[in-house]
């Protein structure tokens, strides 16, 4: 719910988010409370440092991939406490 990336459950419960498992450590929590297996859209990035898409998600920082537009749920408290400009991946805004 953080990234966006894509990937199966399987490859979340082995190795984690490739873009965001940092931050879980620090907060303390576990991938598999910051994933959804519920989201809208899909976009392929080869390039998202170069990609006007991968600017608009807020992607272009991450590792090539599938990202999805846009995803159910909420990440934990914990996690969005240490990041101070946070976008929430579910169409809606933090208060």
């Amino acid at each position: 719910m953080l990234c966006g990336i894509v990937q199966t459950t399987n490859e979340f419960n082995t190795n984690g988010c490739p873009n965001c498992q940092g931050i879980f450590e620090e907060a303390g929590v576990g991938t598999m409370e910051c994933t959804s297996p519920s989201f809208e859209g899909l976009v392929g990035m080869c390039k998202p440092g170069k990609s006007w898409v991968a600017k608009w998600l807020s992607v272009d920082p991450y590792i090539p991939g599938m990202y999805a537009i846009k995803v159910d749920g909420r990440l934990p408290g914990e996690v969005v406490e240490l990041l101070p400009h946070y976008k929430p991946r579910d169409g809606s805004q933090v208060e």
